[in-house]
């Protein structure tokens, strides 16, 4: 998996936990809705710097945001 889908995967899921929308998150991240939107999609590259501002209004710890999915070991 790329690690802008990971980044747009562990994004959507985290702002619908938080229950925000993608406006009000872009808003505290200090974004526009559209670029957030695009990162959400894993079309932009996301700097270091805003991942940093996403995990403080996301309030989770930076990596969290870039840990891909677990795989589940079938038996």
């Amino acid at each position: 998996m790329d690690l802008r889908e990971v980044l747009a995967a562990n994004l959507r899921r985290l702002r619908h936990l938080r229950g925000l929308s993608q406006d009000d998150l872009a808003y505290d991240a200090g974004v526009s809705r559209s670029y957030l939107s695009q990162i959400e999609k894993g079309k932009y590259y996301a700097s270091l710097k805003f991942i940093g501002k996403l995990a403080v209004v996301l309030q989770v710890e930076a990596w969290e945001l870039l840990k891909p999915p677990e795989t589940r070991v079938r038996d």
